[in-house]
């Protein structure tokens, strides 16, 4: 679950990581009122899940009243992504005098947490791998005994500060990352960037030798919290950030379902056959909607309800079921499937409302089943004659057909001016 940086920053300043004074605002109203608290200048940046918000314009400074209105309005009418921006964070701006990057994150080929440490903040991490491998620091954490202090002493001699007050900072900030890490169950605790700016006059980090005061300061924060650990810490739990309605119903119902920037919907049994299907798909020009992980052992009632729940999204214009039977057996899908359609109609004769899709226009959908009753599962789907429904045994011309599917209703929608 990846939280957005006003509430990953809470969690850093619980922590004692050090942030600058900010607040939430939805309006351009409650901005201003933020204005009134912190003063000018302010950052104003996009509350989204989404990276690259600096580069669509979802992150502004801005030095008076005029400008933090202009900018809190273009900033709530952005869709970054295809997330819709609907808060912003109002943050009290400062001067930087040098960026840096720190991150926790799993490292699952290695089953370890991996501390990354960089000269270059402010960047892509990818960006710096690939273009400035010397300026990127590594160090896997052993979980049973934590953040070694040699590993810490060696992250912060990497940095190059050059001040020891600033090394006793940097070193107290990585630890409480840490612990941070590991008392919220997080697979990534990330501060892109982590700045040394200016501080105040008189400021109590101030050098014996009267040199300006500087500060080192969270200036972002990105938080993903284990959804497997979601039980430890309740109070994120209840918050769900940037859950849409599917996700909500999908995990109410047990089910793994994620929404994605496609149009064709994707149900099946097992995480890998899933992100296979979602590969192939890609390979063969398609995009997929969702990642929908039904289980092992579905009944009939089950498979219905989740593809209720993948085909609410009115941007689904294909839909493929690939199923792979063990547990799972290949007649409760197809009785699962016509069930669903059967009901899907019924609603669309009753509403008038085309919210699924009428029988007139059919939503396309290409079922695949190997293994466990299998044979039956087709036979069953083939009996019914069902307009638009195609059963098939291998996976590869199932992903192929659906992209195909996918490619001729838009054709078909782009004609009826839709």
């Amino acid at each position: 679950m990846d939280l957005f940086e006003y509430q990953g920053k809470e969690l850093f300043a619980a922590a004692g990581i050090p942030v600058l004074p900010s607040r939430l605002a939805r309006t351009v109203e409650e901005a201003e009122r933020a204005a009134a608290d912190l003063g000018f200048p302010l950052a104003v940046k996009a509350q989204v899940l989404s990276g690259g918000r600096g580069k669509a314009g979802g992150v502004r400074v801005v030095g008076g009243i005029g400008e933090l209105r202009t900018a809190v309005a273009e900033i709530l009418a952005l869709t970054i992504k295809d997330k819709p921006v609907t808060a912003v964070l109002v943050e009290q701006g400062v001067e930087v005098r040098r960026e840096l990057y720190t991150a926790i994150t799993l490292d699952r080929a290695a089953k370890r947490p991996l501390l990354m440490v960089s000269t270059s903040g402010g960047i892509d991490i990818e960006q710096v791998a690939r273009q400035q491998p010397q300026a990127l620091f590594r160090a896997h954490i052993d979980p049973l005994t934590g953040l070694a202090p040699e590993q810490l002493a060696a992250a912060v001699r990497f940095c190059g500060l050059g001040a020891e007050r600033l090394d006793v900072k940097l070193a107290g900030i990585l630890r409480r990352l840490w612990q941070l890490y590991r008392d919220r169950d997080a697979t990534l605790v990330e501060v892109n960037p982590l700045a040394l700016v200016e501080g105040t006059p008189g400021d109590a980090t101030a050098g014996a030798t009267g040199e300006m005061p500087a500060r080192l300061m969270a200036l972002d924060a990105k938080v993903s919290i284990d959804d497997n650990a979601l039980y430890r810490q309740p109070d994120l739990a209840e918050s769900r950030p940037g859950e849409d309605e599917r996700e909500r119903r999908a995990r109410e119902a047990g089910i793994t379902y994620l929404t994605l920037d496609g149009d064709i919907g994707v149900l099946g049994n097992g995480a890998g056959l899933v992100m296979s299907t979602l590969d192939l798909i890609g390979a063969a020009g398609g995009r997929a909607a969702d990642f929908c992980d039904v289980g092992g052992g579905a009944r009939a009632d089950r498979f219905a309800a989740v593809l209720d729940i993948i085909t609410s999204d009115p941007r689904v214009r294909a839909l493929l079921v690939n199923i792979l039977g063990g547990l799972t057996r290949g007649d409760e899908v197809a009785r699962g499937v016509l069930t669903w359609r059967e009901a899907a109609q019924r609603r669309s004769s009753e509403t008038r409302e085309d919210a699924v899709r009428s029988a007139a226009t059919p939503l396309p959908i290409v079922v695949r089943l190997e293994g466990n009753n299998a044979d039956l599962g087709r036979e069953i789907l083939a009996s019914a004659a069902v307009g638009g429904l195609v059963a098939v045994q291998s996976a590869l011309e199932a992903v192929q057909m659906v992209v195909a599917a996918r490619d001729h209703a838009v054709r078909a929608a782009e004609g009826r001016g839709a």
